[in-house]
């Protein structure tokens, strides 16, 4: 294993990130806690308990899913796509690296800076709701297994895009509507019967119920259905990057 190597994409990533603190961190803080204030303090008015939890509190976890996904989405879709964009990729590709190597470092990174937004989004919950999490161990392997999966996710928009416009294309149009439509604000048994089938369809809702079952101890699908949807996904996204690399799809042409 070359780690040297590793730790290099590592570095050049997470250096990248704290270049733009502005809209790496702060930005998403202050969208959570809008987020917070406007469903919060509007709809919380109206609903003010989901299932024996306060809904201030309910929400937490989907906001944290939400912020979550798209920054490991983004961070890994860019991080492979401007060295493609400026022609640099061929030197990474030249290295002493092998494909499991560059996966590891991009992915890692891009998965690092995902997961600190997640842990800072959740500080700053406590500002505004009191929250007790029933399971601190497994909201953190949530967490990470979460943000590793969406990362090698967002590396394979980045090698598929051909532009700015499809880079932000599928996060944008569908990951941000999967989140909102997966009991992130609402839990999946207020809806009509019908409505709670086709919910069972949107691989986002196992992420986000089994996110919120370590925190409450509440879930709408058991956990062992969130536990296997996430390492499914996880498994699916590295066959993709396998065959990608075995077949340099759009990295050598």
């Amino acid at each position: 294993m070359n780690w040297y190597g590793i730790i290099a994409i590592w570095r050049f990533e997470m250096a990248r990130f704290f270049r733009s603190i502005i809209q790496s961190i702060v930005s998403p803080v202050v969208s959570t806690s809008l987020y917070f204030v406007v469903f919060g303090a509007a709809i919380g008015s109206r609903i003010p308990e989901v299932e024996g939890v306060s809904y201030g509190a309910f929400i937490v976890p989907g906001l944290i899913m939400l912020s979550v996904l798209q920054q490991a989405i983004q961070n890994a879709a860019f991080g492979i796509y401007f060295p493609k964009f400026i022609g640099t990729i061929f030197e990474v590709l030249s290295a002493p690296l092998s494909a499991f190597e560059i996966v590891i470092g991009y992915v890692g990174a891009a998965a690092v800076k995902a997961l600190m937004i997640g842990l800072i989004i959740l500080v700053t919950s406590f500002f505004f709701v009191d929250i007790t999490i029933a399971y601190p161990f497994w909201m953190i392997a949530f967490l990470i297994l979460t943000c590793v999966s969406f990362a090698m996710l967002g590396f394979i928009l980045g090698i598929w895009a051909k532009s700015f416009e499809q880079l932000n294309l599928v996060p944008l149009l569908v990951v941000t509507p999967l989140v909102f439509l997966g009991g992130s604000f609402y839990s999946i048994s207020m809806l009509p019967p019908v409505w709670q089938t086709i919910s069972l369809f949107n691989p986002v809702l196992y992420l986000v119920s089994g996110f919120r079952w370590s925190f409450f101890g509440m879930a709408d699908v058991p956990v062992v259905a969130s536990l296997v949807a996430v390492f499914g996904f996880t498994a699916l996204c590295m066959g993709i990057v396998w065959w990608i690399f075995r077949t340099g799809y759009r990295l050598k042409s």
